[in-house]
């Protein structure tokens, strides 16, 4: 595996073209591109996160593989979506907890794409029993919870987004002080990136530094689905 030298312009610019261009054939004749200028350079960033990474916790995995790793495949699976498109036109990165299985893991995310380049930490669209541990610690340790998602390096660059229920979960109610927190279906910090950052070979330094301040956040998460930070 080559030393990593950054997502570049030609990165970039071949997602560009594969956008304009989704289809077989095209994906065929440039597959030599899509692995010089995709593939290989995001190995390459996910062995160079590997040491770093281990500066914030010892239990996400860094893997990689081209396929079953920490890379995300190129395919969409098109079978209940209007969209029969049959690639992805970002790179899709997870670095998932040890012992998650799959995306809705406790993990830390990056994807680049020509329009946006961003960073996400958390877990997305937790299971049923995974989400009802979520929601019974932030009931019985609202202090704690409170204070890892009011931690400074993480509110001053992190925004929480995705999806919340319209009324309280069951079995909470209407008044409980941090009912907004409750109703989330994901729990998920994201920030921008620059393209100057993801270009840049110190990128996985960058994102260790970036990522730190959310920990006291992934602790909490961890915990109380029972798994180790």
């Amino acid at each position: 595996m080559a030393t990593f030298t950054g997502f570049g312009g030609d990165t970039l610019g071949f997602l560009e073209r594969l956008a304009s261009n989704n289809n077989r054939d095209w994906f065929g004749e440039h597959k030599g591109e899509y692995e010089a200028l995709v593939l290989e350079p995001a190995l390459d960033f996910i062995t160079a996160m590997g040491p770093v990474l281990a500066n914030i916790s010892d239990c996400f995995d860094a893997i990689p593989k081209r396929q079953g790793g920490s890379l995300m495949r190129v395919y969409r699976d098109t079978r209940f979506s209007k969209d029969k498109t049959p690639y992805k036109t970002n790179i899709g990165i997870q670095f998932r907890h040890q012992a998650g299985k799959d995306v809705h893991a406790p993990g830390y995310y990056l994807h680049i794409d020509p329009d946006q380049v961003f960073l996400g930490v958390g877990m997305w669209r937790p299971d049923g029993p995974s989400l009802a541990n979520i929601r019974q610690a932030i009931d019985e340790s609202p202090e704690t919870w409170k204070k890892a998602t009011g931690a400074r390096g993480l509110r001053k660059r992190f925004e929480f987004q995705g999806e919340s229920l319209k009324r309280p979960p069951r079995g909470y109610p209407q008044d409980h002080p941090l009912l907004e927190d409750l109703k989330r279906k994901d729990f998920i910090a994201v920030t921008s990136l620059t393209r100057e950052e993801v270009a840049d070979p110190a990128l996985p330094r960058t994102l260790v530094k970036i990522l730190k301040p959310t920990s006291a956040y992934m602790a909490f998460l961890c915990t109380a689905v029972g798994q180790p930070f």
